[in-house]
């Protein structure tokens, strides 16, 4: 029985180096493209970099952001597929707005990275491709719905017009720990939110208590999502401060009803604090929409 062959590598083109047009970079300084670097990789170094140029970089703009974002306008919970959509939204149509979004996670998403069960497709009824048209994520059109191939293309693609945001900053590992109260003509108002590191706040039970920090805003939209650890927290946080009387509680699966029901009843709970996305299910008693997500596109759309 013969051995089967080895297998072998393409040889490397090396690059001439005359025809390589060196680019042109924002400084004005010229710098190669990949491909100008392929195939010369024995004389390949990083440029040199202290550990400090690092921790100093980072740190600078953490911090800055944290300062500037103390009083912002907009405070939006939870960066899921309606939190990271709404942020879009306003961030593109109101440049002259501050928005902070808040998420636990250390991968903003939520949910949005996979279709229902797992799997790879996302669905979405019409007419939520005008948003898919607008971010620029392709689909299959199937009539009364439209198919993106990988739920995570939607995703990333929301995520990173999002970020490219001037006015906007996400705050990822960071979770809402209480809500910022102010007495008003119409009760108590929403005020802003008390955040802290993720992970600080899933220790206060075995650790020494660690005081949080705080975000004023006239505006919070809280998108969490339907009830669990860290889900639907702020309409939990309106029951436990009296604020309302109780949650209606997310009713069974309606997929015809649900998304309809969300997107004309995002609303403003009490002053100062918008609902929307499947937090509001639970204040509501909507039904649960199932695995597409057109209405967590919609909400600050229409």
């Amino acid at each position: 029985m013969m051995a089967p062959s080895a297998t072998v590598s393409p040889p490397l083109r090396p690059v001439d180096a005359s025809k390589a047009a060196p680019k042109a970079t924002t400084s004005g300084s010229k710098s190669l493209a990949v491909d100008d670097m392929m195939g010369q990789w024995s004389d390949f170094k990083f440029a040199p970099i202290r550990e400090s140029q690092v921790s100093r970089a980072m740190t600078r703009r953490y911090f800055d952001d944290l300062d500037r974002y103390a009083e912002s306008d907009i405070v939006i919970v939870g960066a899921g597929s309606c939190g990271l959509s709404t942020a879009y939204v306003l961030g593109k149509h109101r440049p002259d707005l501050k928005i902070a979004i808040i998420e636990a996670s250390v991968s903003p998403g939520g949910g949005a990275w996979l279709g229902g069960q797992l799997f790879s497709a996302m669905v979405m009824r019409k007419p939520a491709d005008v948003f898919l048209q607008d971010v620029g994520v392709p689909y299959e059109d199937e009539g009364d719905y439209v198919v993106v191939k990988h739920a995570a293309l939607f995703t990333s693609t929301i995520m990173s017009k999002v970020l490219q945001l001037p006015n906007v900053k996400l705050f990822n590992a960071t979770c809402v720990e209480d809500l910022i109260t102010r007495q008003s003509d119409q009760g108590i108002r929403i005020a802003g939110v008390v955040t802290n590191w993720t992970l600080v706040s899933m220790h206060h039970d075995d650790q020494s208590c660690m005081d949080p920090n705080t975000i004023n805003a006239p505006l919070v939209i809280s998108t969490t999502g339907h009830d669990g650890p860290m889900g639907a927290f702020c309409v939990k946080r309106l029951v436990s401060m009296q604020r309302i009387e109780k949650l209606g509680g997310m009713r069974g699966l309606d997929m015809n009803l649900a998304e309809d029901a969300i997107v004309k009843n995002t609303r403003e709970v009490v002053p100062g604090l918008i609902v929307g996305g499947m937090e509001l299910s639970e204040v509501d008693g909507a039904n649960r929409m199932g695995e597409y997500l057109s209405s967590q596109e919609l909400i600050m759309c229409l």
